[in-house]
């Protein structure tokens, strides 16, 4: 009996120890998670949110030019282009959105206005429209998520052109800049407000579309800010492109590459975003597409690696 006590206590202890361990292991992981859990939200929030900008700058951009000859830039689907008025130097564009478009991917319902000087061509390099945003609200079909933008921001044809010139060869790229303040309204009715610095590139490859974006903002010490503000968590961040992010056509616009860096110093949070990765977690090769990316995460002594899927 003696013999086989003194095998149980100290089994137990192992045991316990074991536990002990095993808790504090599984609290340090949860620790981690919870300290990526609003870098990862702020990724997913910009992501929609720039596709939702994107739609709507692409709108804008057909609608200016008059139509396009390529069947990927048609005239917005299911939106009416009121016609234009003219008051005193100003000629303002309405297009009202109630429906899908024209790939079937978004469900778009509010309004538009475009603004832009009498006489300012759109095609005009330096050529700039104000644009408003009220109540557009973009649903993804996919998810069923949707995003309300409300706000207003300056769209400059920086190089001049039209898209039927880049399709026909006639011009080698146009560069578009967007800047100026939006505000968010997300599902769960928590907001967002943010400042945009926007450039974007546009190319032809192989008779496809390439968009390449860069910021050219800066703000409280931080330069080449693309995007900066306040998260629906109320935190104070700051967005850099530090490496130009492609977005191909032959991809469905997705990511394709490039570097952002996501900063919330008040909370010393920090978040890498690298674009381009497939479903094993592995850089994407070739004219492979992507379906993730990877988060690189800082959080004062927490740190980690997560990949998240792009839709």
């Amino acid at each position: 009996m003696k013999t086989t006590r003194s095998f149980i206590l100290p089994l137990l202890l192992i045991l316990s120890m074991g536990f002990y361990f095993s808790s504090c292991s599984k609290e340090k992981k949860n620790n981690g998670s919870n300290d990526s859990e609003s870098m990862q939200q702020l990724t997913k929030d910009e992501i929609n949110m720039e596709n939702a900008s994107d739609e709507a700058l692409n709108d804008v951009n057909t609608v200016l030019s008059g139509g396009a000859m390529k069947s990927t830039m048609l005239w917005p689907c299911n939106a009416t282009i009121d016609s234009t008025s003219v008051q005193n130097d100003t000629v303002t564009y309405y297009i009202t959105y109630d429906g899908k478009n024209c790939s079937g991917t978004l469900d778009k319902h509010g309004k538009v206005t475009v603004k832009r000087k009498v006489g300012e061509k759109w095609w005009m390099p330096g050529a700039t429209v104000t644009i408003t945003l009220i109540d557009l609200q973009i649903t993804k079909v996919a998810s069923g998520k949707s995003i309300t933008l409300n706000g207003t921001k300056m769209f400059q044809n920086v190089t001049g052109g039209r898209m039927w010139q880049l399709w026909s060869g006639e011009i080698a790229s146009i560069v578009h800049k967007a800047y100026g303040s939006v505000n968010a309204t997300f599902d769960d009715n928590s907001t967002r407000t943010w400042n945009i610095a926007r450039q974007r590139t546009l190319t032809i490859e192989d008779q496809k579309l390439i968009m390449t974006i860069d910021g050219f903002g800066s703000a409280d010490g931080y330069t080449n800010l693309v995007i900066w503000g306040i998260n629906r968590h109320g935190e104070t961040f700051y967005t850099q492109i530090t490496q130009s992010i492609v977005h191909k056509q032959r991809c469905d616009m997705d990511p394709c590459m490039g570097i952002k860096v996501h900063q919330i110093p008040a909370m010393e949070k920090m978040a890498t975003i690298t674009f381009g990765f497939n479903d094993n977690n592995d850089p994407i090769e070739g004219n492979e597409c992507p379906t993730r990316y990877k988060v690189d995460w800082v959080k004062g002594s927490h740190s980690g690696t997560i990949y998240l899927p792009l839709h």
